[in-house]
């Protein structure tokens, strides 16, 4: 049919009649909405538990907010005037800073030492990559009443082990003390948070290409040359979102300070994110306490910005 189409054409002189051409402008709309339609709920759901709330407290920061009447009267920068001009804002700024990026950090190095360890073959490894998970999978509240139990200086098992030992003389009151109480707070964190880490990570080494460990092995690399231009590189994309979500997870994180010292001693161990807490439901200053959030959340963004910054040069050099 074709043929006889191009011959007829070249005979007569008179251009051969189009074929229909079907046009996929349709497919691809309806292929460019689709996701889109699929987002929405999705969407609709950030952006009413979580965008409104962002939204209202920052415009809450603006505002003098009455707690009987809830009438507001904007004030512009005077919360973030007054809570800035605090004695006390630097310090909770740095323990702020100690309490998110300290605990992480030690997250971080726990959890990769135990992937690495639990992506070796030994009996019952099975077994203990379910138990590692634990910590993480306990509730706060639990996991703040266990530890109260367990750094006790009467009855604590901690002190009763290291009094036993002949470590310390004394009890020592963990939690009580200005110079142990944040420390200590931290550790009980990177405690609950390594498990989250160790099985993120492990997760990026079981799909490391075991072609390549042995084409570099080949090349004259050890164990850690191996890990540095092999593995390190297929996992750090995972490393990345995790430490992110764990640094925006542990800066608003309460719970644990709450119940355990309140902040105290004195305010040895009040966080930015506490403090808004404190200051909203214990001061009923709504607007000085949402200005503490938006101050946190800018802090938080300001380094995730630089640290992911850094991290994308990393991955492509």
């Amino acid at each position: 049919m074709a043929s006889s189409t191009l011959t007829e054409a070249v005979v007569t002189g008179r251009p051969a009649p189009r074929r229909p051409v079907t046009r996929p402008r349709r497919r691809a709309r309806r292929g460019s909405v689709a996701p889109l339609v699929l987002l929405a709920p999705a969407i609709v759901l950030v952006a009413v538990f979580a965008g409104y709330p962002l939204v209202r407290s920052i415009w809450f920061s603006f505002n003098d907010v009455s707690v009987f009447t809830g009438v507001l009267e904007f004030v512009g920068f005077q919360n973030f005037a007054s809570v800035i001009g605090t004695a006390e804002f630097v310090p909770t700024l740095g323990r702020t800073a100690f309490w998110t990026f300290g605990a992480v950090a030690l997250q971080l190095i726990g959890g990769l030492s135990l992937a690495l360890m639990l992506n070796n073959r030994f009996p019952l490894r099975g077994v203990y990559r379910g138990l590692i998970m634990i910590p993480w999978a306990t509730p706060s509240v639990l996991v703040a009443l266990m530890w109260k139990w367990i750094l006790d200086p009467n009855n604590g098992v901690l002190n009763q082990w290291l009094l036993n030992a002949g470590i310390i003389d004394a009890p020592i009151e963990f939690l009580s003390q200005n110079s142990t109480a944040l420390p200590t707070l931290v550790m009980i964190d990177v405690w609950q948070g390594i498990p989250l880490f160790a099985i993120m990570i492990l997760a990026a080494l079981q799909s490391v290409s075991g072609e390549l460990k042995e084409s570099a092995q080949i090349d004259g690399c050890g164990p850690v040359g191996v890990f540095r231009h092999v593995v390190l590189p297929a996992i750090l994309p995972t490393i990345l979102i995790t430490t992110l979500l764990r640094l925006i997870w542990t800066s608003n994180y309460v719970d644990l300070i709450f119940i355990l010292t309140g902040g105290g001693p004195g305010t040895s161990s009040t966080t930015l994110a506490l403090e808004s807490y404190l200051t909203t439901y214990k001061a009923s200053d709504f607007g000085a306490g949402a200005a503490y959030a938006v101050i946190q959340a800018l802090f938080l963004a300001v380094f995730i910005a630089l640290y992911v910054r850094l991290t994308r040069k990393d991955t492509t050099r």
